[in-house]
């Protein structure tokens, strides 16, 4: 793949909505001498008449030199499948994908992160994915027995939205609903209480396997996103936050990653790796962030997927 002699080397942000976290990815590739193109994957095919058997709205008969995926719009399991085998192709045609499609799988599905996480030896809740309705009472049953409550969560989910907590919540018995709402499947993980009074978590942004840039979000409810309210202010990036999101991150193979994370006494490291998100959104961290997010991004894409050095700029002949 040869970038013409005239033209920037282009870069695919593969988006299902442009806006504030496109355009700035695409002013830090062109900081870089790189130019950026918007495309949905819905909009990307299989064509085995084309000379690479993709094709890429806004690429011509060329592939971009790398593609950074900033969003996946949801559909049938065809439209998905369909959507990650384009991503998987890219890979398979030497096109860097920032992150792979290997790595976006694991994280949608909070089944194999809690599995994954779980294995690496990370403090994480435990957590449960089943199908049978029976099993999922009995955990229910056992873990109120105990004191826990659990939370049931849409398997594939984002911004908190569709968490439910069952089990011994608040002192009353709250008990499973019908998985019918959840694809007849129980993802269920312990809930972790607030030491104290006030909740808050943790945001950590993980590029290139090391820590950047961290915030809190404080909300009076037990749902802590952004999207659902929660304020979000700077925090030191301590050691241990950098630590534990890095691995998380590792455990993954994420090019980058937002770790989200809550205090816990009870733990080793007195935190807890609640979800590793593959597509994160990084607005409200640059609000408080003393990094440039984008170009941190940019740049360990070019230095570590296109060997690139911070500084350099592409060569007009091309970038391999």
């Amino acid at each position: 793949m040869i970038a013409s002699a005239r033209a920037r080397p282009r870069v695919a942000i593969l988006t299902d909505e442009t806006g504030w976290h496109t355009r700035k990815l695409r002013e830090a590739l062109a900081a870089r001498g790189f130019e950026g193109r918007c495309a949905d994957l819905a909009d990307c095919r299989f064509d085995s008449r084309a000379p690479s058997g993709l094709v890429i709205p806004g690429f011509g008969r060329e592939l971009p030199v790398a593609a950074i995926v900033r969003g996946i719009a949801g559909g049938s399991l065809e439209q998905i499948t369909k959507r990650l085998g384009i991503l998987h192709a890219l890979r398979e045609s030497a096109v860097p994908v920032y992150n792979d499609a290997r790595a976006i799988e694991r994280s949608v599905d909070k089944s194999m992160t809690s599995f994954l996480l779980a294995r690496a030896g990370i403090d994480t809740p435990p957590a449960w994915a089943l199908e049978s309705v029976a099993q999922a009472r009995r955990i229910l049953m056992r873990e109120a027995s105990a004191g826990h409550c659990l939370v049931l969560k849409p398997m594939f989910g984002s911004q908190g939205r569709g968490l439910v907590r069952i089990g011994l919540v608040d002192g009353e018995c709250v008990p499973l609903p019908d998985l019918a709402e959840f694809g007849h499947l129980a993802y269920l993980q312990r809930y972790v209480p607030p030491p104290g009074t006030g909740g808050y978590d943790w945001r950590v942004l993980v590029v290139g396997g090391r820590a950047v840039a961290a915030m809190q979000r404080h909300s009076d409810h037990w749902i802590r996103n952004v999207a659902r309210g929660a304020r979000s202010v700077a925090a030191p990036l301590t050691p241990a936050l950098a630590q534990i999101s890095e691995a998380a991150a590792g455990a993954l193979g994420m090019d980058y990653a937002g770790v989200d994370l809550l205090p816990d006494t009870t733990a080793a490291s007195g935190l807890q790796v609640m979800e590793v998100n593959g597509v994160a959104a990084w607005r409200a961290l640059q609000r408080v962030a003393g990094v440039d997010i984008a170009a941190a991004i940019v740049d360990d894409l070019l230095a570590r997927r296109l060997g690139i050095a911070p500084g350099a700029s592409p060569r007009r002949d091309g970038v391999r």
